[in-house]
């Protein structure tokens, strides 16, 4: 109970609402996370790809949903709304964490885009201006991962391998927090979820955090490397799981792609 109670201080500690990322590390976390959902360019920076019924946007491609749209993913752009709103940031007049994604359809969106409509060029602008606190979001939802993780597991064995993993990839082996671990971990939250989300599953497996930690070899050194490879069985499986409709195995040479750079140093 005490060695629990500890790490729920320290990590409490590490990603206090107080504690505030650094310029270079917001600026670098931002990068790194652009870098793999929109390839930096800024005409990924509002999408809607194809074969998916919402949009992405901003640096972590966070899922916004039309008008009375139902989908199994979770929708991840309100929560970044009503956390800038809480940092003070100024949203176009028209923006709240209530909003809907101002295009009912895939077409009409993309029509708006292309005239560069007013609604359009402001909410463009206001993704373009806040990277900053888009990291700073992830990083905040990071935090919130592994209680929400550890939560939901009722085997008090499989917690504390999860906890152990997760430190692993967070922390050098003198402590203290590895800057690329913080990346991977914050990286893939961001890209697959927690895991805990029931309706995030294809025939009941899921291939979140949770799932990535539970299943790295702990006979792989590099703790970077063995999460990498985990990661890659998850969304192998996922792949083959998904109802064929969607055709997600076009998403793999990508998906493999971003998992190189947890662990490869010049992979891009």
């Amino acid at each position: 109970m005490r060695s629990i109670l500890l790490f729920f201080l320290l990590f409490s500690t590490l990603f206090s609402n107080e504690i505030k990322l650094t310029p270079k590390q917001a600026n670098f976390l931002a990068k790194k996370v652009w870098q793999n959902e929109g390839a930096g360019k800024d005409k990924y920076l509002i999408w809607w790809n194809e074969g998916e019924d919402f949009a992405s946007l901003g640096i972590g491609h966070f899922i916004w949903f039309p008008k009375d749209h139902t989908e199994r993913f979770r929708e991840v752009f309100p929560m970044v709304v009503a956390f800038m709103q809480k940092k003070g940031v100024v949203l176009p007049s028209w923006l709240t964490p209530e909003t809907d994604f101002p295009w009912q359809s895939k077409i009409a969106f993309f029509a708006a885009k292309k005239a560069k409509t007013k609604q359009y060029m402001e909410l463009f602008s206001f993704l373009k201006k806040t990277f900053g606190y888009q990291a700073e979001f992830m990083v905040q939802r990071l935090s919130q991962a592994l209680p929400q993780i550890l939560e939901s597991i009722d085997d008090k064995r499989k917690r504390e391998i999860i906890q152990r993993r997760f430190y692993e990839v967070m922390h050098n082996k003198d402590g203290s927090v590895n800057e690329r671990g913080l990346y991977v971990l914050l990286d893939y939250t961001n890209f697959k979820g927690e895991g805990t989300l029931k309706s995030e599953r294809y025939k009941g497996q899921g291939w979140g955090l949770l799932q990535v930690l539970w299943n790295m070899d702990d006979k792989e050194p590099n703790r970077l490397r063995a999460f990498a490879e985990s990661a890659n069985r998850i969304l192998s499986k996922r792949i083959k799981n998904s109802p064929p409709k969607r055709g997600e195995e076009r998403w793999r040479k990508g998906w493999n792609k971003r998992l190189e750079t947890y662990w490869r140093e010049n992979a891009k």
